[in-house]
């Protein structure tokens, strides 16, 4: 069974930058692709970013320039470096390990960041 657990969340002021971990328990970290999504009060959950195993990386394109996904295999933890945060970045983030054959999805319960002056 994978468990998902996310840090790193907190309050930071407009401009600011954060760092989001996401520790994996569980095996073979390493075929999982990871992502980060994220959920605003009022609003669907949605994409942020995505890591393959290999290390391909996607953006949602609010966010290409100013994140960054990253992983480490042999730490098996993901990571979400946020810079330039804005207050629409204010949400709920949620870590994601997604498989195939056979498709599973594992979710974290989120970490909470806000964007305030």
């Amino acid at each position: 069974q994978v468990q998902l657990v996310e840090s790193g969340g907190g309050l930071v002021q407009p401009g600011g930058s954060l760092r989001l971990s996401c520790a994996f328990s569980g095996s073979l970290f390493v075929i999982y692709r990871m992502g980060w999504y994220r959920q605003a009060p009022g609003n669907q959950r949605e994409l942020v970013a995505t890591i393959t195993s290999g290390g391909t990386s996607n953006y949602a394109d609010s966010v290409k320039g100013r994140f960054t996904i990253s992983r480490d295999n042999a730490k098996n933890t993901a990571y979400l470096q946020m810079s330039s945060l804005k207050p629409e970045d204010t949400a709920v983030y949620y870590c994601n390990a997604h498989r195939v054959l056979p498709i599973v999805d594992y979710w974290g319960e989120g970490t909470l960041v806000t964007v305030d002056s």
